[in-house]
């Protein structure tokens, strides 16, 4: 391929079937296309098939995209076509606590993560200093009312209308999202917590695990739906303690697990490695 090519990443979820990888395969050779990366995955347990490629190509999106429809049609795929590498538009909200978000904003600004943030949105104001820092406007507004948090949630709505924004990040934004929100945002945002979850509820949790000796600690990021903290899990990371641990020192690990697990979930969706599998993630990668 020449330096006028584009390299394309194609995704594909469709009922499993025979025929499905040639299909796609004549479909990429029909649009010139040369196969640089592909993964595939057949749930049994859904009866889905599962497919990411990356394609270069010299021709357009359009002529790709025409070669690729008789094949969609023909299996019923929904498919999802970007270029490699695209920044995603990122919606960021969060409440006090610095840590994932000083570590999504450093890696945007250091060219590590595709996402792009236009907006630091909390109910508080202690995070508007690190979001100036890192030149990313930031706006806060009081959540402590129900008429408040309605209001708080149709801003969001109108930030991610305004802005096109294509996934929304929970940095230890501690507020539980209304039904309402999460079916507006379906499949869009992302969630970061502890793994004490359910075992250590409420207030200082890695007070309570030190209380309890706990050997393991680590976070889980996943999908945000209805159901409190239950949604598709999309990458998960522990890290081993032991008694000498003081509870601060425990959550000064655990915040780093945090920032970790958290910005390798955005990662992999910017890079369209997630696919959704009923209650359940396919990771590609």
């Amino acid at each position: 391929m020449t330096s006028s090519t584009t390299h394309w990443v194609l995704t594909v979820t469709c009922p499993d079937q025979p025929g499905i990888v040639h299909a796609i395969s004549g479909a990429i050779v029909t649009a010139g296309g040369n196969i640089t990366e592909s993964q595939q995955f057949s749930s049994d347990d859904t009866g889905t098939f599962f497919m990411r490629l990356q394609v270069e190509t010299s021709g357009t999106q359009a002529q790709f995209e025409d070669a690729l429809a008789p094949v969609i049609a023909q299996f019923d795929m929904n498919a999802k076509l970007d270029v490699v590498g695209r920044r995603v538009r990122t919606l960021v909200l969060g409440t006090t606590a610095a840590h994932c978000l000083n570590d999504l904003l450093f890696r945007q600004r250091a060219g590590q993560l595709a996402v792009d943030i236009p907006l630091v949105l909390s109910n508080h104001d202690v995070l508007g200093d690190l979001a100036g820092f890192y030149g990313i406007p930031f706006e806060s507004r009081p959540v402590t009312t129900p008429e408040e948090k309605k209001a708080f949630e149709e801003f969001v709505l109108e930030v991610v209308d305004k802005h096109e924004i294509e996934l929304v990040v929970l940095a230890r934004y501690m507020q539980i999202l209304s039904p309402e929100l999460c079916h507006a945002l379906q499949g869009k945002v992302i969630n970061i917590h502890h793994s004490f979850l359910p075992g250590f509820k409420g207030a200082n949790p890695y007070k309570q695990a030190h209380a309890r000796g706990v050997k393991l600690i680590g976070a889980t990021a996943h999908f945000v739906t209805t159901d409190l903290d239950e949604g598709p899990i999309i990458e998960q990371n522990v890290v081993r303690v032991d008694h000498a641990h003081t509870p601060a020192e425990l959550v000064a690990i655990g915040q780093d697990e945090e920032s970790r697990t958290l910005t390798q979930a955005v990662t992999w969706f910017a890079q369209h490695r997630v696919l959704r599998d009923g209650a359940r993630t396919i990771i590609f990668r």
